[in-house]
């Protein structure tokens, strides 16, 4: 399974998103998209999105702390 999380330093979402997968034991990668321009790029190209969190899970793009999409997507 791969879980990689586009961030921003003062994303309340994103702290929250973070502390879910470290209280399931969930590994994941984090990219912040202030420091990473390539990266923020990316996660537009992928999500459409310009705001933060956006989750991809095995490839399936989930955008803000959505619980209910993201336990869907680590059941696949």
């Amino acid at each position: 399974m791969t879980v990689k999380i586009y961030t921003t330093t003062h994303c309340p979402y994103c702290k929250m998103a973070k502390e879910y997968f470290k209280g399931k034991e969930i590994k994941y990668e984090e990219v912040n998209v202030e420091e990473n321009h390539a990266a923020a790029e990316e996660m537009i190209e992928k999500s459409g999105q310009m705001g933060v969190p956006v989750i991809e899970i095995n490839g399936k793009i989930i955008i803000g702390f959505d619980k209910k999409a993201i336990e869907a997507a680590l059941k696949k």
